[in-house]
């Protein structure tokens, strides 16, 4: 066996030391750089840097509406696995309604994915949420449309569904808003490990 490091504080500081090394991050605000690494260091992709597309008070914004008490709203139960409780400010909500009963009626009904039908249960927990989707392109879809159609709007929104079919697409149409503060990752790359990871570094002012 080759040695190794063992001292995990110090492999956590010499991940990141790396990460800003090899990543550029020149793009990127200061906040919004932080956030990039912690998603970097999700995926060890450090060329992550070229998809991501932020607006410049999604960082001030998401840590705003947390340290206020809002909910993170979650498409998938893996994203809300990847929330780290100790990171939020205010012991806030982390939820994921995709396993509601109600999802498959108005799945059926909404002739949807039972991902995307489950934001119909959002609806009372929208306004000044942070919104993570880290799963499902359908879900980014439906989020957008709610909200042209005049449902509450988030404070916030990690956009970064993972996929062949319509990732790309949803997150470019997040992307191109003007009206909403938004990180998400165009193309096809994206998940629930990358989502999270965005969602716990905005929860901590000192990334």
């Amino acid at each position: 066996m080759s040695e190794y490091l063992r001292d995990g504080a110090a492999i956590y500081r010499r991940s990141f030391s790396i990460i800003r090394e090899e990543s550029d991050l020149s793009a990127f605000a200061p906040d919004v750089a932080g956030v990039v690494v912690r998603m970097i260091h999700s995926c060890g992709q450090t060329d992550l840097t070229r998809d991501v597309v932020a607006t410049p008070g999604v960082v001030s914004a998401a840590r705003t509406a947390l340290a206020g008490g809002a909910p993170i709203l979650c498409d998938a139960t893996m994203v809300a696995s990847g929330v780290t409780r100790k990171r939020l400010p205010a012991d806030n909500d982390v939820l994921c309604h995709l396993h509601d009963p109600r999802v498959p009626v108005l799945a059926a009904r909404l002739e949807t994915t039972r991902t995307a039908a489950a934001l119909e249960l959002w609806r009372s927990e929208m306004e000044g949420a942070v919104v993570a989707i880290g799963n499902a392109p359908t879900a980014l879809f439906a989020l957008l449309e709610m909200i042209d159609a005049g449902a509450p709007r988030p404070a916030a929104i990690v956009g970064a569904p993972v996929g062949f079919v319509g990732a790309a697409e949803s997150c470019a149409e997040l992307a191109a808003r003007t009206d909403l503060e938004f990180i998400t990752v165009t193309g096809r790359r994206g998940g629930s490990a990358i989502t999270a990871a965005a969602v716990n570094a905005l929860a901590s002012p000192e990334e």
